[in-house]
């Protein structure tokens, strides 16, 4: 039965300004609560989204992020609460910025590929440079040009990094560790880098022949929709200790920031998993609220190939931001008649916001191993340092050892 708005509105409950509470109720079947952070302009947008849903049934084939929050809520082994982080939004079965862990000792807990999304790894990466914004405006358009010509962007571009199938094979099991080998990436590079660029448990016989012709034209492409290579300014520095460990000095100074992915190749392996998933659902008797959240068992075959071919994907993620990282360097070094190296242009951070990893957490004072699905959001486990692109702006927010939300 189709609820009015009003009637929704019951299962919503604010629990101070910036977060709201998903009762139980307001989708069928829910096993735990949901919980939404929000400010004031996003908490529109949602209760928006809600509100066209009421009249419409959808939003442009999505349903609204609140119910894609409390149809998480529903899935099998979750533990904890489904969470919304901003900017969350409708997405494809996850909404965009959701999170959600599962319990790896329940045997009814779920793997799904929507709770990753479909660009496995996009993530984020920042490097400094020891220039200012005075060295660079003289020249901003020449070097602009010099990415654009070291960086093949848009749908469909082909990369400039050499690659034999032999080494995608390669490069999908060792990550970033096949970056440095190649003479692609920095060795201290690795160790600013979520789990080194390099996820152990990926399988490249999981990713299908049809992956692995998509990818191996892309690698060191940026490709198309919201990811870029920007030259950004650092606008403020808050506090001074935190980002001179980091190697950010100074007002104004020069930084590079990559936002990108495991381009078609990651797409496939999550295409290829979801038709695996919608026969497995059946096998196993598995229901969801929504078909988009196809899902399996995670200790079934098809989960744990999802998850072998998923790190694979990381994987080239990882090697693909390191390979675009290696021609920004070259690009700057060839405008300022220098090195990379004299120009600094050391790697501070890079971090995903689509992934599912294995990780201990404290859930009603029990230590559980869990699988946290993370779609359009990221950890921020101290002293690492989450990247947050902040509407395409040369301001970026660094969070180092986040403490509390």
């Amino acid at each position: 039965m189709t609820r009015t708005y009003q009637e929704e509105l019951q299962y919503l409950e604010q629990i101070n300004p910036y977060s709201w509470r998903i009762k139980k109720g307001f989708v069928s079947n829910m096993k735990v609560e949901g919980i939404f952070y929000v400010n004031d302009h996003l908490k529109d947008l949602m209760f928006e989204e809600l509100r066209n849903s009421c009249k419409t049934g959808g939003i442009g084939g999505f349903l609204p992020g609140m119910k894609q929050i409390a149809n998480v809520a529903a899935l099998p082994g979750i533990v904890g609460r489904s969470v919304g982080l901003p900017d969350v939004h409708s997405g494809y079965g996850f909404a965009i910025g959701n999170m959600a862990a599962f319990d790896m000792n329940d045997p009814e807990a779920i793997v799904s590929p929507g709770g990753v999304g479909f660009d496995i790894n996009c993530g984020v990466r920042l490097l400094r440079t020891n220039l200012s914004e005075k060295d660079v405006l003289p020249v901003k358009e020449q070097l602009a040009q010099s990415l654009f010509d070291h960086i093949p962007v848009g749908v469909g571009s082909k990369g400039v990094i050499p690659m034999s199938y032999h080494d995608l094979e390669e490069a999908l099991e060792m990550g970033m560790d096949w970056s440095l080998r190649e003479g692609y990436s920095w060795a201290e590079d690795k160790e600013h880098c979520e789990e080194y660029g390099r996820m152990l448990q990926a399988d490249p016989r999981k990713v299908s022949d049809r992956a692995k012709k998509r990818g191996l034209p892309q690698l060191g492409t940026l490709g198309a929709g919201n990811h870029y290579a920007e030259i950004q300014v650092v606008d403020e520095i808050f506090d001074k200790y935190a980002a001179s460990k980091m190697g950010i000095d100074f007002k104004g100074q020069v930084c590079v920031m990559i936002h990108c992915g495991s381009r078609g190749l990651g797409h496939q392996v999550a295409t290829d998993s979801l038709v695996a998933m919608e026969k497995a659902m059946k096998r196993d008797n598995i229901r969801t609220n929504d078909r988009q959240l196809a899902c399996a068992r995670i200790n079934s075959s098809e989960g744990q190939d999802y998850l072998k071919g998923m790190c694979a994907a990381a994987n080239y993620a990882w090697v693909n931001r390191s390979s675009m990282t290696f021609l920004a360097r070259q690009a700057f070094a060839k405008i300022f008649h220098s090195t990379p190296d004299d120009l600094d242009m050391q790697l501070i951070y890079d971090v995903s916001h689509n992934i599912a990893k294995v990780e201990e957490h404290m859930v009603d004072g029990k230590l559980k191993t869990l699988l946290v699905h993370r779609k359009g959001s990221t950890r921020a486990f101290g002293p690492n340092h989450p990247l947050i692109p902040v509407d395409y702006q040369v301001i970026e927010l660094i969070i180092n050892n986040l403490k509390e939300f």
